[in-house]
């Protein structure tokens, strides 16, 4: 890996990785509420998207950021309702989703995930692509409930669906469905406008992404509201430019691997450069993008 490609990857592995760099200054981060539908929001700030279900039954969050906002996303909760925080169901086990678990649950959150994500969580894991070992979460950041294919809520007059995909972003990834309101939490399946990352070191490949989204997609509408893991409110349009450009980038790799070229081989051929001008402004920048993908398919495959 030359140094402009180990510099992109040490910094998507700050971004991503937990425990939290203690030199990370989030003071000047606003948390910012965006209406999706009635009574559901998304909150921006820094790191994963937040989804939001308000109502009389109790606040139900969707992932809960870094540690160091948790008060301020508490202070946005507080602010669209007067009902205490009730749930926290974890999208995946990466700390820009799960760092503010162990303040959720002192809050007297529920924390819900997929059994991987509380293996990972309690374990500790190797991010692969980083060569860095991410050390255990403390007891009281883990889900206290866990499921193995999905899990259904019925809260707020809503029926909430949560449900495991197959191993993509990572091998713990849920999509969750509010089917009342047409609106659905993508979790890090889908990264609106930037190229994503995935955890290849936890499971991740490019297969698995572009076939979670295609299970999204089967239920999606032209009126379906996205909130995606990274990015603004999306539609399902914005949906389905992403899985374009997924499975374009499958499309031009996969033979490479297949035929035996090398990872600084499939790097150096510059497969996604007609995309990166709309993809690439991200975190994930167009060289480190290529050898995850690269990296995801399996030795079988090779």
């Amino acid at each position: 890996m030359n140094s402009r490609v180990l510099a992109g990857a040490l910094a998507v592995a700050a971004l991503v990785a937990a425990p939290l760099r203690a030199q990370q200054d989030f003071s000047q981060v606003q948390i910012e509420p965006v209406k999706v539908a009635e009574g559901i929001y998304m909150l921006k700030g820094s790191g994963g998207n937040v989804g939001l279900l308000t109502g009389p039954d109790g606040a139900f969050l969707i992932d809960d950021q870094f540690a160091p906002l948790s008060e301020k996303i508490l202070a946005a909760v507080r602010s669209l309702t007067p009902e205490p925080l009730r749930f926290v169901v974890n999208t995946h086990w990466h700390g820009d989703h799960t760092g503010g678990n162990e303040n959720m649950g002192e809050a007297g959150a529920f924390l819900v995930a997929h059994e991987n994500v509380r293996r990972r969580m309690a374990t500790g894991t190797f991010m692969k692509a980083f060569n860095r070992q991410v050390e255990p979460a403390p007891a009281g950041a883990l889900p206290v409930v866990t499921f193995s294919d999905a899990v259904s809520f019925h809260w707020n007059g809503e029926t909430i669906e949560v449900v495991h995909v197959q191993p993509a972003h990572t091998d713990g990834d849920s999509v969750v469905y509010f089917g009342n309101a047409n609106v659905i939490h993508s979790g890090d399946l889908f990264f609106n406008g930037t190229y994503p990352y995935i955890d290849t070191g936890a499971g991740g490949n490019l297969v698995g992404m572009i076939q979670g989204v295609e299970q999204i997609l089967e239920r999606c509408d032209g009126k379906t509201r996205i909130i995606p893991g990274h990015g603004p409110l999306a539609t399902r349009e914005d949906l389905e430019r992403y899985h374009r450009m997924l499975t374009s980038v499958r499309e031009r790799i996969e033979p490479m691997v297949r035929a035996g070229r090398s990872r600084d081989e499939a790097i150096a051929a510059k497969p996604t450069a007609d995309f990166d001008a709309d993809w690439g402004g991200g975190f994930m920048k167009p060289d480190v993008w290529v050898g995850l993908v690269y990296d995801g398919f399996q030795p079988k495959d090779r």
